[in-house]
């Protein structure tokens, strides 16, 4: 008899099951969504709107760096195209999105590390 008595104690004693509100799963998914959006959501649509107008704002003589790694200047600026001078006598054409970054005079790309 002393062999069973551990068994029915263990079979007697089995934990409770938690008791929590039922609303406390879709109030936990609404803050984990409201946590997303300022985190992830909210800066990207910034930066979106900052590249757009970035795009827009460019005019001929505007120093260009383009997300080929080329650097060149705007000779004419087209509808959804650009023509870009990247040496004497060459100038290639290039839609709107390839620009990467506006470069003032003299000034390097500021994502490439200089070289030591």
């Amino acid at each position: 008899m002393d062999l069973l008595l551990p068994l029915t104690i263990a079979q007697e004693s089995a934990p409770a099951a938690p008791t929590g509100s039922p609303l406390q799963f879709p109030i936990m998914m609404v803050i984990l969504f409201a946590i997303m959006y300022f985190m992830m959501i909210r800066p990207q649509k910034r930066r979106e709107k900052e590249r757009k107008e970035m795009i827009a704002s460019v005019q001929n003589g505007t120093r260009v760096l383009l997300t080929s790694g080329i650097i060149g200047e705007i000779v004419s600026v087209k509808e959804n195209t650009l023509m870009v001078r990247i040496a004497d006598g060459v100038k290639v054409e290039v839609v709107r999105a390839a620009i990467s970054q506006i470069l003032e005079k003299g000034e390097t790309p500021s994502d490439i590390e200089p070289t030591k």
